[in-house]
């Protein structure tokens, strides 16, 4: 694992020779992913009172293989840098689900799993994704 100081330092060379690449949409993905109302719910949420079906964040606790998944495919398509599937996860963008609680554990989690497929992928780059 590389200190921040040496993470930095391997991005500015690589932004020294080129462009860096971004992943993409991933809520173009995510639709394109087939899921259902019970993957957004998974075990955990399926008493929750709020319908949660499209909530892109809590995808990384209930369907953690889609989001790695998203990650590895942009990763294999070329992506020198992966962005952390947490732009709603917030308490502002949680409150229409009723999750707000759960903001951390969104985050902390969507953060892990965007580090597992970089560092899979040969110790690529994450960005956070931070919603308005």
């Amino acid at each position: 694992m590389n200190t921040p100081h040496e993470s930095e330092a391997r991005l500015r060379e690589l932004l020294d020779q080129r462009v860096a690449v971004l992943d993409g949409a991933w809520g173009t993905m995510l639709q394109g992913a087939g899921l259902t109302p019970a993957d957004y719910r998974g075990d955990r949420f399926g008493d929750h009172i709020h319908d949660v079906t499209g909530d892109p964040d809590l995808l990384n606790l209930t369907r953690p293989d889609v989001i790695l998944d998203v990650h590895r495919q942009y990763l294999a398509a070329g992506a020198d840098i992966t962005t952390t599937n947490t732009f709603t996860a917030t308490s502002i963008g949680q409150a229409d689900y009723g999750l707000q609680a759960h903001v951390h554990e969104m985050n902390v989690r969507g953060a892990q799993l965007a580090r597992q497929a970089a560092d899979e992928a040969g110790g690529r780059f994450v960005a956070g994704s931070i919603g308005p």
